[in-house]
């Protein structure tokens, strides 16, 4: 429980579900960006990268009030690490000419993930 008397369970589900809504947010913002000032270059990968952080930043911001046992959040947390991995990687390759090495790890995170939370959703 927090000073408030929330139990961490129902904070920790807030601030995933919080941070989903300003992925999916940010990466509104990046896809404009991508659009409109990026080199063309960048912007296949910028834009890949803006599709995944909206589509999990949604899916946080929906199913975090949802998680109702430790694996629950366990698998967003790991949606979540595996969006900042993989989006991350690609927009370092993008804007800073680096390898995205990290982006087949966040890949494997994300599937991981959902997998988990497939398991989860079957116990109930």
């Amino acid at each position: 429980m927090n000073a408030h008397g929330t139990p961490a369970f129902v904070v920790l589900r807030r601030y995933l579900a919080a941070i989903g809504s300003l992925l999916a947010g940010l990466s509104v913002a990046l896809s404009a960006y991508a659009m409109h000032a990026a080199e063309p270059a960048a912007q296949g990968r910028m834009l890949q990268a803006a599709v995944f952080a909206f589509a999990h930043g949604l899916a946080l911001t929906a199913l975090a009030p949802l998680a109702q046992r430790l694996a629950g959040l366990l698998a967003l947390a790991m949606l979540l690490a595996g969006a900042f991995l993989f989006c991350g990687s690609l927009l370092a390759a993008a804007l800073l000419g680096l390898s995205p090495m990290l982006a087949p790890f966040g890949g494997a995170l994300m599937i991981a993930g959902w997998l988990l939370h497939a398991y989860d959703r079957l116990r109930g």
